[in-house]
């Protein structure tokens, strides 16, 4: 049988975890922030242990175990794209994607370059530009316009001619950084979301959830600091499509698991792309 199909649930067995928190998205700071970028109530944090040590080559049969097992079924939250409640997914997972997501950062300097390239001035303002739309996102600024570019949006190819230069400050590789995602899913926010003229709201909320999600230990003989965890961007289908994260699919949809080898935790972080809590 082949790797994460039905039936073949690699050994793992999960158990639910209500009662960890994610203090990162709760602070007052933070939801008044995830509330003004129109994200609020459409984003969420869910932990699972697992018995099994883990195998990074082996994640195609843990997620598919995970999505299999009874103590997950009808604990794992989706948001239903028909009422926009939360529910739990009530049908069977047929089949699997894990993307491996690269999670190598450990300091916030990452984001530095941004100001040698015009996007931010070292006043830490947000460069503004001539408004244009880029379906679903309009473009007021030299970040939003870089974040833009870096989906790759047919309807954006002319201003990726005109900024193919900025486009490269981050290479491939960073673009495909936990961090680089994190901070642009915040970047871009929900359907309404409203802007930052400032940098630093984003990357103290990147920072924050980062530091929430992600486990690193002292390496016990050079005594320096090591990322322990393993990410990964989860897509599940069953036997009509895809039915998580949602049946639509949209650039600012997302699940990361990100799997903690030591604790045996896995942390769910879900985004759901709308239009969030106003109140």
């Amino acid at each position: 049988m082949a790797a994460g199909e039905p039936g073949d649930l690699g050994g793992y067995y999960f158990r639910f975890l209500p009662q960890k928190t994610f203090p990162s998205l709760s602070s007052p700071d933070t939801t008044s922030r995830l509330r003004q970028w129109s994200m609020l109530g459409r984003i969420k944090a869910q932990a699972f242990g697992f018995d099994q040590t883990f195998q990074a080559y082996r994640k195609d049969d843990f997620v598919m175990a995970f999505f299999k097992d009874p103590n997950v079924i009808p604990n794992l939250q989706l948001l239903s794209d028909s009422s926009g409640q939360w529910i739990t997914l009530g049908t069977e997972v047929k089949k699997i994607e894990a993307i491996n997501v690269p999670c190598t950062q450990l300091s916030m300097s990452f984001f530095n370059r941004l100001y040698d390239e015009d996007i931010v001035r070292d006043s830490g303002h947000i460069v503004k530009c001539l408004d244009s739309f880029c379906d679903p996102f309009l473009i007021s600024d030299e970040l939003r316009k870089y974040w833009v570019l870096n989906q790759g949006l047919q309807v954006c190819k002319v201003l990726l001619v005109e900024d193919s230069e900025k486009y490269e400050i981050f290479r491939q590789p960073d673009r495909e950084e936990f961090l680089f995602c994190l901070f642009k899913h915040l970047c871009l926010g929900g359907s309404l979301c409203q802007y930052e003229d400032v940098l630093n709201p984003y990357l103290e909320t990147t920072k924050l959830i980062y530091k929430d999600f992600v486990s690193v230990r002292k390496h016990p003989q050079t005594k320096k600091i090591q990322i322990t965890s393993s990410v990964f961007k989860v897509t599940a289908y069953d036997s009509a499509g895809v039915c998580y994260p949602s049946t639509k699919n949209h650039e600012q949809t997302f699940s990361y698991f990100i799997v903690d080898p030591i604790k045996r935790h896995v942390n769910v972080l879900y985004h759901c792309y709308g239009v969030g809590e106003m109140s």
